[in-house]
């Protein structure tokens, strides 16, 4: 703004009489011009002000914009609580509108991706480097408890046991809202089960024999204590890990090795006692049947024979002794028609001599053509 220079005073006539001062017409033009430019950089400052004041209205309404994935769902608190009710709560897939934050709070769940609980509090201290390789640490003479995990097995024995648990999530406003920390009660509930399974277990089936069994102990322990928590989870296919501690390790395997001579033994001697006894059973079941045939042939033969008798007695009674030629005839003409010799004699006589051993037959050669 330019500045005003005060009129300078007027000298009085030389008339003696008097006059009122008045303001030249620059010193107005002056006044007029610094109100309108105030005015104007007032106006401008105003437009600015409503200018940021809109855009930040704009930013306030656009930052509650916010996207839920494809293996998401989303839920809206409202100065803590869900917003809607029953499966209104949950937002699905696609771009969603909340009040900016303190106002909403929005919260994200998980659901597509299966996530993996590790409970190794029976396991033995590792590096991460052991880990990536999977190699056990060197044998230390003894067993350290404040560092190292273990489980008692139910024949008195120490393992080791390490579980790794899948799970998806089935019901996410109770995983959600109804615990603050699901990961922690779902390890202490896997714990449980290890503890649960080892005690009930010998040392033998845990490591060797029967791991699937022991295995399947843990997993159904931790269903059945999710059915009565009701996490709102889901189990995938898991697994549970038995090893021997380090330092008795090869004490293990040797019984182990034995225990699978043995079984291997006795099986080779359950085998051949299979093999013997069902060619045993064979043999006899032959010679029974063998025996049941040559008993019925004989049986068979036999009523035949009665038979024929019995219906030969009528004719022996009329006729004995036609009978008895008729038989000797019959007889003969058997005899007779089998043999190759054939010798006559007279009824009486004194002396008889008879030369049975012939000798050979000759055949005579036949000539060459």
């Amino acid at each position: 703004m330019s500045e005003v220079t005060p009129p300078s005073p007027t000298p009085p006539s030389d008339t003696g009489s008097s006059h009122v001062a008045v303001p030249e017409p620059s010193l107005a033009l002056n006044e007029d011009s610094g109100s309108q430019a105030l005015s104007e950089t007032l106006q401008s400052g105003f437009q600015i002000i409503r200018v940021i004041m809109i855009g930040l209205v704009v930013l306030f309404f656009c930052s509650g914009v916010f996207e839920i994935q494809e293996n998401q769902l989303g839920v809206i608190l409202r100065f803590g609580r869900p917003v809607g009710t029953g499966s209104e709560q949950l937002l699905k897939a696609g771009w969603h509108w909340a009040w900016p934050y303190p106002i909403d709070e929005v919260v994200k769940i998980p659901i597509g991706q299966v996530h993996t609980v590790i409970s190794s509090s029976g396991w033995y201290a590792t590096t991460p480097e052991q880990e990536a390789q999977n190699a056990e640490p060197q044998p230390r003479g003894s067993l350290s408890p404040e560092a190292d995990g273990y489980t008692l097995t139910g024949d008195g024995n120490i393992i080791h046991v390490r579980a790794t648990v899948k799970y998806r999530i089935s019901d996410p406003l109770r995983y959600t809202f109804g615990f603050t920390n699901v990961t922690a009660v779902l390890t202490n509930v896997i714990n449980d089960a290890i503890f649960y399974a080892s005690a009930r277990t010998n040392a033998a089936a845990a490591l060797y024999t029967n791991k699937v069994g022991f295995r399947d102990l843990v997993l159904d322990r931790v269903q059945k204590r999710l059915e009565d928590l009701q996490l709102g989870i889901t189990l995938q296919p898991s697994d549970v890990e038995t090893k021997p501690p380090p330092d008795v390790r090869v004490a293990f395997e040797a019984v182990n090795a034995a225990e699978q001579e043995r079984s291997k033994t006795v099986s080779d001697a359950r085998g051949y006692h299979d093999e013997v006894t069902r060619k045993a059973v064979g043999e006899a079941n032959a010679i029974v049947s063998g025996g049941i045939t040559s008993s019925n042939r004989v049986v068979l033969s036999l009523t035949a024979d009665a038979r024929a008798f019995t219906e030969q007695l009528p004719y022996y009674l009329e006729n004995r002794h036609l009978f008895e030629q008729r038989l000797l005839t019959a007889t003969m003409e058997k005899v007779l028609t089998n043999s190759t010799a054939k010798f006559t004699f007279p009824e009486h006589v004194d002396e008889l001599r008879l030369q049975l051993n012939t000798g050979p037959e000759k055949h005579e050669a036949k000539e060459q053509p």
